[in-house]
This record gives C-alpha cells, sequence and structure tokens, in this order.
C-alpha cells in the first residue's frame, strides 16, 4: 500500500507465538494487495481496470464489498467519495503510472472525466462487478488501508487476540484495551506542511478512526499547491481550506471512506452531512493568521460525545 503498518496485540492467554502473529499479519496483507493494489499489474482490480469492457467482472467478496461500501458511502456523500475516478486519478499524476509533470489541459481533463464513473454506479451482481465505461478505472486507496486494518484484526480475533489495535498508514481499528487496561490511546496529527505534531489525542475501544488530509501527497506548479484529493464536481484538487478531516466509525474501512468523503465536501458542508447520518467527524481548518502552522477544530456532535 506504499505505506507503513504496526499492530499491537494483547495476548493476555499467552496463546499466540510472535512468529505466528507476524506470519497471520504478512499473510493478510499479501491478499489484500493481491487483490486491491492499482500499483500490482497482476491484481485482481488492475485485471478489473484493464478489461476495456461493460461486461460483468468475475469479482471476489473482498472486492465486492469494497466497492458496495464505497457506493454507499458515495451516494450518502453526494457522490463526492467515488472510487471510479481512476482515469482523472492518473490524470493528474496521482495514480499507478507515476507523478505529474504538468497542470492537464481542460481537453484531457473533459476526456478523463467522460471515462469516470461520477456518479454513475459499478453494478454489482451475483458476484460480478460491472463498469459504465469501458474506459473506467477504479482505485479504492480511498478505504483500501481501512480494509486492510479490518482484515488483519478478523485474523486476530480468529487468534483468539481480542484486544488489539491495527494501524495502515494512520487508519486504525482498535478492540478491547490496551497493555495497561485502558482505552487505546490514539493521536490525531496536527495537518502541517512543515512540522509533525499532534492536535488531539483520544481514547478508543472496539471502533475504527481515519484521518485524510491534503498536505501529504501534492504537487506544487507556479506557486500554487496540487492536493491529491479530487472533487468530483470540478475533476481538479479540491481548494477549500478545510486541511483534514478524521472520523471515528464502527470499522476502520467505514472510517477511512467517510473521512475521504469528508474531506473533499470540506468542513461546512461535513458537518451537515455527520449531522444527517450520526457522523463522528473532526475538522481541521486552516487559520489564516497563523501562517500555516494553527488549526481550528469543528467537530460534530457524535465526535464530541465519543471522546467526552
Amino acid at each position: 500500500m506504499g505505506t507503513t503498518y504496526s499492530v499491537v496485540a494483547v495476548d493476555r492467554a499467552n496463546s499466540v507465538s510472535s512468529q505466528e502473529l507476524r506470519t497471520t499479519v504478512i499473510d493478510t496483507l499479501a491478499n489484500v494487495n493481491a487483490e486491491m493494489s492499482n500499483w500490482d499489474a497482476n491484481s485482481e482490480v488492475s485485471q478489473f481496470n484493464n478489461a476495456r469492457s461493460k461486461r460483468p467482472f468475475a469479482a471476489s467478496p473482498a472486492l465486492s464489498q469494497v466497492v458496495e461500501t464505497a457506493q454507499a458511502v458515495g451516494a450518502a456523500s453526494d457522490y463526492q467519495f467515488d472510487v471510479t475516478l481512476g482515469p482523472l486519478i492518473e490524470l493528474w499524476g496521482f495514480g499507478a503510472p507515476g507523478s505529474a509533470n504538468s497542470v492537464p489541459t481542460d481537453s484531457a481533463i473533459a476526456d478523463a472525466l467522460h471515462a469516470s464513473g461520477r456518479g454513475k454506479p459499478l453494478h454489482i451482481s451475483d458476484g460480478t462487478i460491472s463498469k459504465p465505461h469501458p474506459d473506467t478505472k477504479i482505485y479504492v486507496s480511498g478505504l483500501g488501508k481501512g480494509h486492510g486494518a479490518d482484515r488483519i484484526a478478523a485474523a486476530l480475533r480468529k487468534l483468539g487476540i481480542e484486544d488489539y489495535m491495527v494501524e495502515i498508514g494512520g487508519d486504525l481499528v482498535t478492540a478491547g484495551r490496551n497493555p495497561s487496561g485502558s482505552r487505546w490511546q490514539i493521536g490525531i496529527e496536527a495537518p502541517s506542511y512543515v512540522d509533525r505534531v499532534l492536535q488531539k489525542v483520544v481514547g478508543l475501544s472496539d471502533l475504527g478512526v481515519a484521518t485524510s488530509g491534503d498536505y501529504r501527497n501534492y504537487f506544487e506548479r507556479g506557486g500554487v499547491r496540487y492536493s491529491h484529493i479530487l472533487d468530483s464536481r470540478t475533476a481538479r484538487p479540491i481548494t477549500h481550506t478545510t486541511a483534514s478531516a478524521t472520523v471515528v466509525a464502527e470499522n476502520a474501512m467505514l472510517a477511512d471512506a467517510w473521512s475521504t468523503a469528508m474531506l473533499v465536501v470540506g468542513r461546512s458542508r461535513g458537518l451537515e452531512l455527520a449531522e444527517e447520518h450520526d457522523l463522528a467527524v473532526l475538522f481541521l481548518e486552516q487559520d489564516k493568521d497563523a501562517a500555516g502552522r494553527g488549526f481550528l477544530p469543528s467537530a460534530s456532535p457524535r465526535f464530541e460525545a465519543l471522546v467526552a
């Protein structure tokens, strides 16, 4: 997934060896990559993307679940969370083919947008997925890390481990208690381009949490910063002042998907959606008076209640 991961498992019964745990985690991640990675030419999602056809594609239960979840979140978020934006993601240089060297032309953007779903859903039926356009490509990285964390969590439960924290690239899921018997203490990072500092620490158990931000993956041209987070309506990187969105949900995949959706729509619309769907969300907005080093928090009522 192009990132780091960490797993803390509290084996109170002392029934699982470190090697068994390590093997389980590595094998689980290998399976997720084989299904979901756009950077693996032989993965299931790459095969789906390379099949330039609208015919049904036989999909694994895992990929079908991820796509179905993505479409549900998309429909609930003004279709601003859209896994079918692959052609646009690649055009802007944030996909598997490589980095961007320049801002795309309006004509190229229009062509890529035509091949993207943008509200036209993928069709899921009887273990198959069908495209709305032959050249549609999907990127499930907007919820793939969360899905991977949930898959590891499920594997740990099969081993009999009930207390754990699984983290992939900052997206994580928790269960039970930490080694000291308390809720897991999770740090939310300030979305700073220059410093790595904590904005807030929250105690969580049996929940997933994910943060999406525009401050790690971007490029600059002509003094303008272009984020990897694309607005499906404009087919261009977001331009609002919301720097990050953190979501707490019942699992890491939902937290991952919703945090991306919330970052795309921004704080104002995001707080409305949080009220509509009873979501726990924390937005961090750039403080224009703090020279890029200060951020103004805005939390939904559900978030405030969870971390109280």
